[in-house]
C-alpha cells in the first residue's frame, strides 16, 4: 500500500497548459512587434524623436512644416491604433485563460498525488505570469500612445511659435493693406 501511495505521489499531471499559454504570449508579442512608425526599440525611438520632435528648423519651408506635422499626427494615430490592437489581443486571450484556468483547477482538484497537485499549481502560476505579461503589454502600448500624443502636442506648440514668428516678421510675414468690399 505504501508503494502504491508513493507511486501516486510521483505520478505526473496528465494535463499541460504550456502550449496555450505560450501561444497567448506569442500573440501579444506579435501585436507589440507590429507597432507602427516609432516602435519599442530604444535606438529607433531616439533617432525618430530627434528627426520628428526636435526643435523646428528655422529654415524649413511651410510645406516641410506641414509634412512634419502630418507625420507626427500619423505617429500619434498609429500609436493609438497599436494600443487598441494590443488591448483587443489581450481581451481575446481572456477566453483562452478562462478555459485554461478551469482545466487547471479541475486537474488540481482531481490530483491523485503531491506531484500532480504541485504541477497544477505551477501551471496556474504560469497562467498568472501570462496574464501579467498581457497587462504589461497593455500598459506599455497605452504609455507609448500617450507619450506620442504628448510629443506631438509639444512639437505642435513649437511649430506654432515658429509659424507665428514668420507671420509677424517684418517684410516677409503679414502685410497690412486696404481691403475692398462691395466693389465701389
Amino acid at each position: 500500500q505504501m508503494l502504491i501511495n508513493q507511486a501516486r505521489n510521483l505520478a505526473s499531471l496528465p494535463f499541460s497548459s504550456l502550449q496555450q499559454l505560450q501561444q497567448s504570449v506569442q500573440r501579444t508579442q506579435q501585436l507589440l512587434g507590429q507597432a507602427q512608425n516609432i516602435a519599442f526599440d530604444v535606438q529607433q525611438i531616439d533617432k525618430m524623436f530627434q528627426q520628428k520632435y526636435a526643435n523646428v528648423s528655422l529654415s524649413a519651408s511651410d510645406q516641410e512644416l506641414i509634412t512634419d506635422a502630418r507625420s507626427r499626427w500619423q505617429n500619434t494615430v498609429g500609436g493609438l491604433q497599436d494600443a487598441m490592437r494590443v488591448q483587443a489581443g489581450v481581451v481575446g486571450n481572456i477566453e483562452t485563460n478562462r478555459a485554461q484556468m478551469s482545466a487547471l483547477v479541475g486537474a488540481s482538484q482531481s490530483a491523485t498525488g503531491a506531484l500532480q497537485a504541485a504541477q497544477a499549481g505551477n501551471q496556474l502560476l504560469a497562467l498568472q505570469a501570462q496574464q501579467l505579461s498581457d497587462l504589461t503589454a497593455v500598459v506599455a502600448a497605452n504609455g507609448r500612445a500617450q507619450a506620442l500624443s504628448e510629443a506631438e502636442r509639444a512639437a505642435a506648440a513649437e511649430q506654432g511659435r515658429e509659424q507665428r514668428r514668420r507671420f509677424i516678421a517684418p517684410g516677409s510675414g503679414y502685410q497690412a493693406g486696404d481691403a475692398q468690399m462691395f466693389n465701389r
